[in-house]
């Protein structure tokens, strides 16, 4: 859910300023301090034995993949599309990784897993059903963007949750956010010049807001829930994402919720019940 906000303060955000570039690196440098404390928290403890070389290797390619790659393209889709739609292709994350867990890590899905995926994508068309009509002629180009973020973060979901096991939840998170906002930061450093920070307070506090509700906050529990549920049921309860976004869009900023709307919503949290709740044992 609060990944779900992002969308929403992106978009706000580009009521000020519209350059994806800067936007991503203002949330970076916000989120910075709290990964570096992590990091030397972490390195504090002494059962902590040093990255080895293959550990190391994973957390820049996953740092920069997930978190660098991923967040880059969703910033430079949702400048054409709707936060709605974007949101919606953005979901197609937990189809990828239940496909990816299959080929890679021999995962079948369930029956559950199944049905709780044709149940949520089913509501997540409703939820979206009007969105898609009034869309520019940008949509191919928005959409393309956003769908090239959701496999990113899918490769980044079925790849840390076996590096998540190792090194455990908060280091592995503490050293690939570090990572992927030095990668933020370099890349506003070499295109842009520092004058572009010259903008309106509002930006600085979306940016903020951005890094701490829908940054920081949001990978330390995504990568404690791989630890212990892995990622298929994580993508899965991802599935509140886009119902999340529809909601927020409407309190902030004045989309419509229909009745069919409302319905999809309802059968997103159905599939996300399924696939999380279980019957008790003997019962």
């Amino acid at each position: 859910m609060l990944f779900s906000l992002r969308p929403i303060l992106i978009k706000l955000a580009y009521g000020y300023v519209t350059d994806p570039i800067t936007l991503l690196a203002l949330r970076m440098i916000f989120s910075l301090p709290f990964f570096v404390a992590a990091v030397l928290w972490g390195a504090g403890a002494r059962d902590r034995a040093p990255l080895a070389r293959g550990d190391l290797a994973a957390v820049w390619g996953l740092g920069f993949l997930g978190y660098y790659f991923a967040s880059f393209m969703d910033f430079l889709g949702l400048q054409y599309i709707s936060a709605g739609i974007g949101r919606l292709i953005m979901f197609l994350y937990p189809t990828i990784v239940v496909i990816l867990s299959a080929v890679f890590l021999r995962k079948r899905p369930a029956p559950r897993e199944l049905a709780a995926l044709l149940i949520t994508y089913c509501g997540v068309a409703l939820v979206l059903s009007n969105a898609i009509a009034g869309q520019s002629a940008d949509l191919p180009l928005g959409a393309g963007l956003v769908f090239a973020s959701s496999s990113a973060y899918a490769v980044y979901l079925v790849i840390g949750s076996q590096v998540v096991r190792r090194l455990g939840s908060v280091r592995f998170t503490a050293y690939a956010m570090t990572v992927a906002s030095l990668f933020c930061i370099a890349q506003f450093l070499l295109l842009r010049p520092l004058g572009a920070l010259d903008l309106p307070a509002q930006v600085y506090a979306l940016a903020a807001a951005m890094a701490l509700f829908s940054t920081v906050l949001p990978v330390f529990m995504t990568s404690e829930a791989l630890r212990r549920i892995g990622a298929n049921h994580v993508a899965m309860i991802g599935a509140l994402g886009p119902v999340t976004t529809i909601f927020f869009g409407y309190a902030g900023l004045d989309e419509i919720m229909t009745p069919i709307q409302a319905l999809g919503a309802l059968l997103v949290l159905g599939g996300v019940l399924l696939v999380t709740l279980r019957p008790a044992r003997g019962a």
